[in-house]
């Protein structure tokens, strides 16, 4: 697949309406559209992790900048209606995107402690903003699941990818302290 852009602003999207990979026009408000505007703003979480301070733990960069490229061909199979085979034109992802994704889940979680509750977003910027990524993943995959003949491996990266991302969280943290979540606990109660 080829990209050239030679003007970012076109005008064909001021009547509230935009085009799918295949030139079909449908209203910014189509599932489709929603599904691909979450996976877009989940790439600019991701890149707001990546630009966070600090040093960030081995593998980090590479694998985050593997997601967001990942992001990208997610959001093009979302915008391709049919639910079929891939033109030649571009990617369509497989379970090779969800097993690499299981694969490094696997390589960080082996080292952290067994969880005794839910675990509340902190501990470093990395590792807060991961937090948000995987809440924004979520979201991603919700509107996902909207599209009717979405690929099922889109939702099931997305699903492992939320995983990942609090993994990757909780790694991320640097030995601080995890606050976990103590239902019901209020202020000045015993």
């Amino acid at each position: 697949m080829s990209v050239h852009l030679t003007r970012i602003y076109t005008r064909t999207g001021d009547d509230g309406r935009t085009h799918l990979a295949d030139l079909t026009r449908v209203p910014k408000t189509d599932p489709r559209v929603e599904a691909g505007g979450a996976v877009d703003e989940l790439t600019a979480a991701v890149g707001v992790a990546l630009a966070a301070p600090g040093d960030r733990p081995e593998g980090y960069a590479g694998w985050l900048r593997q997601v967001q490229n990942d992001l990208f061909d997610i959001g093009a199979d979302v915008s391709r209606p049919g639910g079929g085979p891939a033109p030649d034109d571009g990617p369509r992802v497989d379970g090779s995107y969800v097993a690499w994704l299981e694969e490094i889940c696997d390589r960080v979680n082996v080292d952290l402690p067994a969880l005794r509750s839910f675990v509340l977003p902190g501990g470093t910027p990395l590792s807060a903003q991961l937090h948000v990524c995987r809440t924004v993943c979520r979201r991603a995959e919700r509107r996902a699941l909207a599209v009717p003949d979405v690929n099922p491996e889109v939702t099931r990266y997305l699903n492992r990818l939320s995983d990942l991302l609090f993994i990757l969280a909780r790694a991320a943290a640097e030995g601080a302290p995890e606050v976990l979540w103590q239902p019901g606990r209020r202020p000045g109660a015993a």
